[in-house]
Parts: C-alpha cells; sequence; structure tokens
C-alpha cells in the first residue's frame, strides 16, 4: 500500500512555503494536485516545496509540478525545490527538470 503524502502550507511575505512528507505518486496525486494547482493561481508569490521529507515522486507527481510551474511562470514567479533526496534530485536531472526548475540545497 503507497505512503500517504503530508502536505502543509505557510504563507510568507513574497513566498508560500510547501511542506511535503511521504510519496508523491498515482495514489497521493489527486489531492496535491488540487492543493498546489490552487495556491499556484491563487498567489502572487513563489512557491517554496520544501522536500527534505519527500521519499519518493513518480511521473504523476513530476507531471504536477511541471503544471503547477506553468501556472507560476504566468505570473513571472517561480517554484524552488529546496533539499531533494539525492535519489529524487537524480530523477530531475535525468528528466531534464532541474533546468526548469530551481534546485536548492
Amino acid at each position: 500500500m503507497a505512503e500517504e503524502l503530508d502536505y502543509r502550507e505557510e504563507h510568507l511575505e513574497g513566498s508560500v512555503n510547501i511542506y511535503l512528507k511521504g510519496e508523491l505518486d498515482i495514489y497521493s496525486s489527486e489531492g496535491f494536485k488540487e492543493k498546489l494547482y490552487k495556491t499556484a493561481e491563487n498567489t502572487d508569490a513563489d512557491l517554496k516545496i520544501h522536500c527534505e521529507n519527500l521519499r519518493y515522486i513518480d511521473s504523476t507527481g513530476l507531471g504536477i509540478f511541471v503544471g503547477a510551474l506553468k501556472r507560476v511562470k504566468a505570473k513571472n514567479k517561480n517554484i524552488i525545490l529546496i533539499n531533494l533526496k539525492d535519489n529524487l534530485k537524480k530523477l530531475f536531472i535525468i528528466t531534464g527538470l532541474d533546468k526548469v526548475f530551481i534546485i536548492e540545497e
């Protein structure tokens, strides 16, 4: 059975911090997609997604990140992925997504 994905938001001046914990896959993606897209559409700030407690992402999760990026880029904002685990960072590099997302340690 897939692990749940915990999602928490913190709105600050100039950014929205999003904290993820667990696994982002086809089973947990629908609720995550709704929350992330709503936040992306309703804010004029950068999204900082904290990934230190995110253990897994599948192609569905990557697609959701790309969809959210399109929404924030339309407002000249960014998505910053913070503290990706090495295995997840490798996934972004292999897919070329490290060129469109800002990845910070």
